[in-house]
């Protein structure tokens, strides 16, 4: 096992594209990172630089206590779990595990008693004999972990590697992945565009966008402190709700409408309603345009405004396990995160207020975090 650590690591394209700004990380011995953001936030391509697939343009690259700039791929003691698997297709699942110890020259004994463990840790023994095509993927997955686990690297990287499942394959992998982190205990950097996967696995995550580091906590602290709206917006599912306005003497208040668009006022949905009595975010806010937001969850039912205000279901979906209430306010579309057994309908009028304390301000001007 072995820590990673990036110190201002920079990637930069012939054609001028900064894929990576001055990325600056330290991932502990054995602990589980996650990267994750949109598209082009540039989260593969720090993993490929750490991996030695990819140049880097500056900056430094630690695994241990080794530099690795220089250090070529197969020589780094690093082993990567690719999205499409990267099977042999014409070996069998046995040869293809073995594979990369066969080209170290590992002994045939050796070999033969890591391929089988890593078999039995991942419940693959019955298909050794069998070819990639003859696998689902939720078995190619697994065989490309397991070749990557007898390596018995010091860190393991994974590339997207549930991308290409379907939904329920890609919950059991989540537990089988997670599961693996907790036996072998090895240092894992995991890449995903999937907050639900940067949630459920990682010690901690790390937020990018456009190749700079958003924020680095638990995924927990990032969701209950996102450190600028970016990331409030990005982390949570339902996204969290958005309300353009201005603070005033301690006072939020919404504006008339939400934001503009090509230079001209959004028009406010049909049904849209307004914060009458605005929301009291305590006198030590300064003045000015910010943006008020809430998470689903934290607008609940009330006989009283409590700073929202009673809104016009426009659609309301019954989930089973939930009821997701949508509304619009201030000139954006919203929603309400509400228990199963809500009795709502569409054009229903419901007062909703905000839980006590759960609000996040954000300046109008940057986006980072007020209180």
């Amino acid at each position: 096992m072995a820590r990673v650590v990036l110190k201002h690591l920079e990637k930069k394209y012939p054609n001028g594209f900064h894929a990576d700004r001055d990325v600056n990380l330290e991932i502990g011995d054995g602990e589980f990172m996650v990267l994750v953001g949109p598209s082009g936030c540039g989260k593969s391509t720090t993993l490929r630089m750490v991996a030695g697939l990819e140049e880097i343009t500056g900056g430094e690259i630690w695994i241990g206590d080794r530099l690795v700039n220089e250090v070529a791929p197969g020589d780094r003691d690093i082993a990567m779990v690719f999205q499409n698997y990267a099977l042999y297709p014409h070996m069998s699942v046995y040869q293809n595990m073995a594979f990369g110890l066969k080209m170290r020259r590992t002994p045939k004994a050796e070999t033969e008693k890591r391929v089988r463990d890593a078999a039995a840790i991942l419940s693959i023994e019955q298909l050794l004999d069998r070819r990639p095509r003859e696998l689902s993927g939720g078995q190619r997955q697994r065989v490309a972990l397991g070749r990557a686990i007898v390596r018995e690297p010091k860190v393991f990287l994974f590339d997207e590697p549930l991308s290409n499942l379907d939904a329920k394959l890609r919950v059991q992998m989540r537990a089988e992945i997670a599961r693996l982190h907790q036996r072998l205990k090895t240092t894992i950097i995991y890449v995903t565009h999937d907050q639900v996967e940067a949630m459920t696995l990682g010690d901690r995550i790390v937020l990018m966008d456009r190749g700079v580091i958003q924020q680095v906590e638990s995924p927990l602290a990032i969701y209950q402190r996102p450190a600028n709206q970016f990331v409030a917006s990005f982390i949570g599912s339902p996204a969290m709700n958005f309300i353009r306005g201005e603070i005033d003497q301690g006072v939020f208040r919404a504006a008339a409408t939400n934001g503009e668009s090509n230079g001209a006022s959004v028009v406010a949905p049909a049904g849209d309603a307004t914060m009458p009595n605005g929301v009291d975010v305590g006198a030590a806010m300064p003045n000015g345009p910010a943006v008020l937001g809430v998470r689903p969850e934290d607008l609940l039912p009330r006989s009283e405004a409590g700073g929202f205000g009673t809104v016009t279901l426009d659609v309301v979906e019954h989930m089973g396990h939930e009821t997701m209430a949508h509304f619009a306010l201030a000139g954006a579309e919203h929603v309400a995160r509400l228990p199963a057994d809500a009795a709502v309908q569409p054009g229903d009028q419901l007062t909703l207020a905000i839980r006590p304390g759960a609000y996040h301000l954000f300046s109008g001007a940057d986006g980072r975090r007020l209180n």
